[in-house]
């Protein structure tokens, strides 16, 4: 599935209309950052609520302060039976089995680029939910993190 190419039509219109809902000019939001101590942290994660029943946006920052690049290779979720990360290249979103992580640098994923999809959701997510998720990467311990879903027109004030 690395690189398959999905047309901005059916199934892939809803992943992106609910992402495209979020104009972001940054991050923001409440959340609850996860810490790997190895330099790995997450900040303003959140889901919008979504549109389908069966599928999902996601958005948070991860921010390397160690001075090795790390790379996020899986993302897993209790409540979705697949999640996939995607980034969006010319109108079309590409999956990727992995992002790198810079060193002294962040992976921002936001409305219009990359993101998360939560496919097969095993219930329908409601805002003031929360949202368990596990990220891995290659060379740092797995994070948790806590994923809260805000309104399907959520848009932070501040951040990325």
């Amino acid at each position: 599935m690395t690189g398959r190419r999905l047309a901005l039509t059916g199934v892939a219109t809803t992943g992106i209309a609910l992402a495209g809902a979020l104009v972001l000019a940054g991050c923001g939001g409440s959340d609850s950052p996860g810490s790997s101590g190895t330099g790995l942290s997450v900040g303003a994660s959140y889901m919008p609520q979504p549109v389908s029943a069966d599928m999902a946006a996601g958005f948070l920052t991860i921010t390397n302060k160690g001075g090795t690049k790390d790379e996020l290779t899986s993302v897993t979720s209790d409540s979705a039976g697949e999640v996939t990360m995607h980034e969006t290249n010319g109108g079309a979103m590409d999956e990727v089995n992995s992002f790198e992580v810079p060193a002294h640098g962040q992976l921002v994923f936001k409305s219009g680029g990359n993101h998360l999809m939560f496919e097969k959701l095993k219930r329908r997510p409601k805002q003031g939910d929360t949202i368990t998720l596990k990220l891995k990467f290659a060379e740092s311990g797995p994070l948790t993190v806590e994923m809260p879903v805000k309104s399907a027109t959520y848009n932070p004030s501040t951040g990325h």
